[in-house]
């Protein structure tokens, strides 16, 4: 497994809170962090005030100065950053399909400039990476630590991807994993399907010797009944996955996904499901 997450930055405090995420994830999981920063054309003076000719030096002083800060945090890990062009979720999801097992970026910031990440930057790294990532909201105070994780599990297959990177991230934590079945349907075999699902989760998570705990929640919306659930129980992490229409759009999440990466105050793992296809 490639040993470093990729951190998208543009300097905005919303960016900044994302990498002090990923230095706390980086410092459990003895991992590298790469920072990458895209030379895109709309740039607020809220973040840049020098000329567009003078933009460069301004941006290899700003990762100097974050170097210095973060780097003896890493305990011998590597710190670095990559300097792209073009479209920022495009250029962040090249950088993380080349080295990373993880991405963290912040989104929803407070400022003009920081609305940057807003919807089509955010929403479509997470739909179009193939790594997971973790998105993280502007202006929110909440503890790095992953204490608790949220997992909340419907009946589709792909619900159970998502297991293999929350055990790994809750073993570096030694985190309290929710396992929480949701039932959207009264009809047997869809809610039979559910609990078999949880069980499965359950077996995983006894192999691994992860804590967890399983709940069960009716649901008219799967969005506000895990935001819901999360927010009673102080979890400082979502696991979800992002229910992706892959043969029709690789920047499209599914509604539910959609909502939880743009609504949620807390921080929200993103994973791509593997399409399985029988003939």
């Amino acid at each position: 497994m490639d040993k470093t997450i990729v951190v998208g930055i543009d300097f905005s405090k919303c960016s900044i809170n994302a990498l002090e995420h990923a230095v706390t994830i980086a410092q459990k999981a003895k991992s590298g962090i790469t920072m990458v920063w895209v030379n895109h054309l709309d740039y607020s003076k809220e973040i840049f005030s020098v000329e567009p000719k003078q933009l460069l030096s301004e941006v290899e002083d700003r990762f100097k100065n974050i170097m210095a800060k973060y780097k003896n945090r890493l305990g011998g890990q590597k710190l670095d950053y990559v300097i792209r062009k073009g479209k920022v979720y495009k250029e962040v999801c090249a950088v993380a399909d080349e080295i990373a097992w993880l991405v963290v970026i912040g989104t929803h910031g407070s400022s003009g400039f920081e609305e940057f990440w807003i919807g089509s930057n955010a929403n479509r790294v997470v739909s179009s990476s193939k790594k997971p990532v973790i998105t993280i909201r502007g202006g929110i105070d909440i503890e790095t630590e992953l204490r608790k994780i949220v997992m909340p599990f419907d009946s589709t297959k792909e619900t159970r991807q998502k297991l293999t990177i929350t055990a790994l991230l809750a073993g570096y934590f030694n985190s309290e994993v929710h396992i929480v079945g949701i039932f959207t349907s009264n009809m047997d075999d869809i809610r039979y399907r559910i609990r078999n699902y949880v069980a499965q989760a359950e077996d995983y998570f006894k192999e691994n010797h992860i804590r967890y705990k399983v709940v069960f929640k009716e649901a008219d919306n799967i969005t506000e009944t895990t935001l819901g659930y999360a927010d009673e129980v102080g979890a400082n992490l979502i696991s979800i996955m992002t229910e992706q229409e892959t043969e029709l759009s690789n920047l499209w999440m599914g509604p539910f996904a959609a909502q939880m990466v743009n609504h949620s105050a807390i921080p929200v793992l993103s994973v791509q499901p593997i399409k399985y296809f029988s003939i």
